[in-house]
């Protein structure tokens, strides 16, 4: 796996649990996404040889650059953990730092290691140093959010620790852990961490439009943004906003191109994955492309009705003959998902 360049024109996409797949990460990469984040994997089941944990490492040359995010809290295992991805072929790794869902708190990790920074710190160590041994290449950035406790800030602090032990980017989520998605992700300290260190600092939270991201870069002046909630809806987006830094126009997101995001995400999923539980995802997955046009609710009933790949593509075509509904909210329902 190649090296990147951390631009404002290569936005990213990111690990998403249970939606960045390889199948969506390469959609996302025809839509001019530049660095693509793996789901989180758990370093204690990669460690145990979980099978449902290796289902999530599944990559492809096409998939390059491809960011392998990991999470756990117990530092026994990552070393061993790294040789063996190294080993495997991974270059490039990310600590998530950011997780608030229970399940993951639960084991210290997640933004619950906010809570702790000498054992985050420890991590991140342990991940550079690997990569440092095995690649020239290879590169470890850490996802983390305003602080564990709301009004306890520890982010700046944070990141001058990992900048000086080497990690090469950060990512950060301006909204505390305990806050979960609910109100407003506060882009102004985005700002303040780009101006206390030196490394590329990645941004995200409330990034639901490709306009959202121009105002993002523009009002933080931070390398560049991450989009997750917001390629769910649409994975357009990183198109779009590229785009519209350019002043290139835009398509229409009518019908009929939504059709044709929907075929082609099908069609990845089919090739690279293709089993009965690929199939049931990719059919519950749909509609929410359809979001902002009439007819969500018939789209939902076709769907469930189908029992083949033809059905699923036959089905989606009936997308392209959708009209645009009014009054549709741009923001994606799909508060749920650990980010």
């Amino acid at each position: 796996m190649n090296t990147f360049t951390i631009t404002p024109d290569a936005p990213w996409l990111a690990p998403l649990a249970g939606y960045s797949d390889l199948p969506f990460r390469l959609l996302s990469k025809q839509f001019g996404c530049g660095v693509r984040c793996s789901e989180m994997v758990s370093v204690k089941g990669l460690a145990f040889k979980n099978a449902g944990t290796k289902r999530l490492l599944a990559t492809c040359p096409e998939d390059d650059p491809m960011v392998l995010q990991l999470f756990g809290a117990e530092k026994s295992y990552f070393e061993p953990v790294m040789e063996k991805l190294i080993g495997m072929g991974y270059r490039n790794f990310d600590l998530n730092a950011g997780c608030p869902v229970r399940k993951v708190l639960k084991s210290g990790s997640g933004v619950k290691l906010m809570d702790d920074l000498d054992t985050l710190v420890a991590l991140a160590e342990i991940m550079v140093k690997k990569v440092a041994e095995h690649s020239d290449t290879g590169r470890v950035g850490v996802k983390f959010r305003l602080g564990f406790n709301k009004g306890e800030e520890v982010f700046i602090d944070l990141a001058k620790r990992l900048e000086a032990i080497g990690v090469d980017w950060v990512t950060m989520h301006p909204r505390y852990g305990k806050q979960m998605f609910a109100g407003t992700a506060n882009w102004s300290k985005l700002a303040d961490l780009k101006r206390a260190i030196s490394i590329p600092v990645v941004g995200s939270g409330d990034l639901f439009t490709a306009e959202d991201g121009i105002r993002c870069i523009e009002e933080t002046g931070i390398d560049a943004i991450m989009f997750a909630r917001g390629a769910l809806y649409d994975p357009s987006i990183f198109a779009r906003f590229v785009a519209l830094r350019h002043g290139t126009p835009l398509p229409a997101r009518d019908g009929q191109f939504l059709a044709e995001i929907v075929r082609e995400h099908i069609r990845l999923t089919r090739e690279y994955e293709g089993d009965d539980r690929s199939f049931r995802k990719i059919r519950s997955i749909i509609p929410r492309y359809a979001k902002g046009l009439k007819g969500i609710r018939a789209l939902r009933g076709s769907l469930l009705q189908c029992e083949t790949w033809e059905d699923l593509e036959e089905a989606a075509s009936d997308i392209a003959r959708m009209e645009p509904a009014s009054n549709i909210s741009d923001k994606p329902d799909v508060d749920g998902i650990c980010q």
